[in-house]
């Protein structure tokens, strides 16, 4: 790992209002600054979700939350707490005083992040099956996380071209290779993650979406390169929608600074335009008038295993 560094939308959550409980009903009484608290489970099985009160645990829904991505919403106030079994341990969320009237929590047993592996070309496609190893931080940016998460266990991201790479600068991509799927991704944003707090400083190998506005992400993000000018680290992360969600593990010896750069996008370099990778034919221009270009071969996501957890 660097030494500078030490996680859906489109699922349709299940939602909850608790009524007719009257011990949790009873825990709820004069306190103020009700929250709606989304739980979000990134686990590979079902998880059902508790209340904890003084004398007993109090199931949250009628079905538990489903794996990889599932999710409820609860309406709760701060100071409770919540539970879950995972890996033969049980697991707590609780709800500070601070805690903002919309919030998400992930669900990972006792982990703090995810790992994605994807194989890449470099080199201009001279050499492939070279490793890129990334570690997601949903705590960074709970939605970005997630909704990354499940285009990697789609298969969104397998074949996609390494459209903008500049050295120094970043790396972008995520226009898919399947015109159907990027076609309907690119009118789905998802929106924006509040900043983390404590606030994430970038740091080469981090990744974040790519956006044109307030609560616009969808499917291409990017990657700070090696050799980064500290003044452009400290000018990512100023815009609503440049949360990190992850970074790329030893971003200096990793396949990143070996793929083929064609510069940046029109009308600030050579490279690829965008706009025409988003058409039909995007892949075929792609073919056509940068040969030498890289790509992702395939993405997959190490779950989190039974027995696997970490402490917090």
């Amino acid at each position: 790992m660097s030494s500078k560094l030490s996680l859906l939308v489109n699922f349709l959550p299940i939602l909850l209002h608790v009524t007719g409980i009257r011990s949790q009903e009873e825990a709820v009484d004069g306190i103020q600054g009700q929250v709606t608290l989304t739980f979000r489970n990134e686990l590979p099985e079902p998880i059902e979700l508790f209340w904890e009160g003084e004398k007993e645990r109090i199931v949250q829904h009628h079905e538990p939350i489903p794996a990889h991505g599932g999710e409820i919403e609860v309406t709760t106030y701060p100071g409770h707490t919540f539970s879950y079994d995972f890996g033969g341990e049980r697991h707590f969320e609780e709800t500070h005083e601070n805690t903002a009237s919309t919030f998400i929590k992930v669900l990972l047993g006792g982990k703090t992040d995810i790992g994605v592996k994807c194989t890449t070309t470099v080199h201009g496609r001279n050499l492939s099956g070279n490793e890129l190893s990334i570690k997601v931080i949903p705590w960074w940016s709970p939605r970005g996380a997630s909704w990354f998460l499940h285009l990697v266990r789609t298969g969104y991201y397998d074949g996609v071209a390494l459209n903008r790479i500049v050295p120094g600068f970043l790396s972008q991509l995520g226009i898919g290779a399947n015109y159907e799927k990027r076609t309907e991704y690119r009118n789905r944003p998802i929106p924006d993650d509040p900043t983390p707090d404590p606030p994430v400083k970038f740091h080469p190998g981090m990744m974040s979406y790519a956006g044109s506005g307030p609560d616009s992400r969808t499917t291409e993000f990017f990657i700070v390169m090696p050799d980064t000018p500290q003044e452009q680290l400290d000018y990512f992360g100023r815009e609503s929608w440049e949360t990190p969600f992850g970074f790329v593990e030893d971003v200096e010896e990793s396949p990143v600074s070996q793929w083929q750069a064609y510069g940046d996008m029109p009308p600030n370099g050579d490279g690829p335009d965008p706009h025409r990778i988003y058409e039909e034919g995007g892949y075929e221009y792609l073919e056509q008038n940068f040969p030498k270009m890289d790509y992702i071969e395939r993405c997959w996501v190490e779950e989190v295993e039974v027995g696997t957890t970490e402490e917090l």
